[in-house]
């Protein structure tokens, strides 16, 4: 046995005994899948944010709070029935020789654009084969919504629904930031929620279009907003300003402020 398969299967063993019905731990013993879904999702949100960090140490740790998930899961299917963790991992192993028959079947070199296609055409097959009868079926809809809204584009693009080009869906944004700006005129709430998801719709798309990621460039625009309000946090410090003091100007002088220190490192 490796040192991967002797870990894993410690993983795997110390699960059973916290789900184990006498010895094991109440808190576990109780969970389900639905009860531990939002774990699952909060725990694959970590794994990316350590990545957006580069904090390779906290990688480690967060890959190991998400493969505990799994093993997790796939123990409360074991103690029902229906599958173990060595069927979930022969499955996803199966299905990566399915979608790289260059490399398992014909060994052949591709180009990437050939490989993209025969990547889609087998995930249509097997869409085809679990009986899905449209085009957008199993996007999950606990996606993220910017993720979401850019694979729902990209399926629909595959089947010719698209914008001829980049330039076709700025225009959309201008066309849905017109109506956005009549529904407030309006006072409608209502139209003004489902006009900004309009907006954010055809911005996910225009992302896709220019070959971006939305909810990537989402992550980092965050990330840049977070640092620059904790300069600005440590400059009003060292004055002796409380934030909540500050007036619209002196936020704006420490906001520049901010960005300049920013472009100099």
């Amino acid at each position: 046995m490796s040192p991967a398969g002797d870990a894993l299967d410690a993983l795997l063993a110390l699960m059973r005994t916290l789900r184990d019905a006498r010895a094991g731990c109440p808190w576990d013993r109780e969970q389900n899948f639905a009860s531990i879904a939002p774990y699952t999702i909060e725990e694959a949100y970590e794994v990316a944010d350590a990545i957006a960090r580069q904090d390779l140490e906290r990688l480690r740790d967060e890959l190991g709070d998400l493969l505990f998930q799994v093993v997790f899961h796939a123990r409360m299917a074991e103690e029902l029935g229906r599958f173990d963790f060595a069927d979930v991992a022969r499955a996803i192993h199966d299905k990566l020789v399915r979608r790289h028959p260059h490399v398992f079947a014909e060994p052949q070199p591709r180009e990437l654009p050939q490989l993209e296609q025969t990547w889609e055409a087998e995930k249509a097959r097997e869409r085809a084969a679990r009986g899905a009868r449209t085009v957008l079926a199993d996007v999950p809809t606990a996606l993220p919504g910017l993720v979401r809204a850019a694979k729902l584009g990209r399926r629909a693009a595959r089947a010719g629904f698209d914008w001829p080009d980049a330039a076709g869906v700025r225009a959309k944004i201008d066309e849905e930031l017109a109506e956005i700006d009549r529904a407030v005129a309006e006072g409608d709430r209502g139209q003004m929620g489902e006009e900004l998801g309009d907006l954010l719709f055809a911005i996910a798309n225009w992302a896709r279009h220019l070959q971006l990621d939305p909810e990537q460039a989402l992550r980092a625009a965050g990330l840049k907003f977070e640092r620059r309000f904790e300069a600005m946090e440590r400059q009003a410090e060292r004055t002796g300003t409380a934030l909540q003091e500050l007036s619209a100007a002196q936020w704006d002088d420490l906001w520049n402020a901010a960005k300049c220190l920013k472009s100099q490192t």
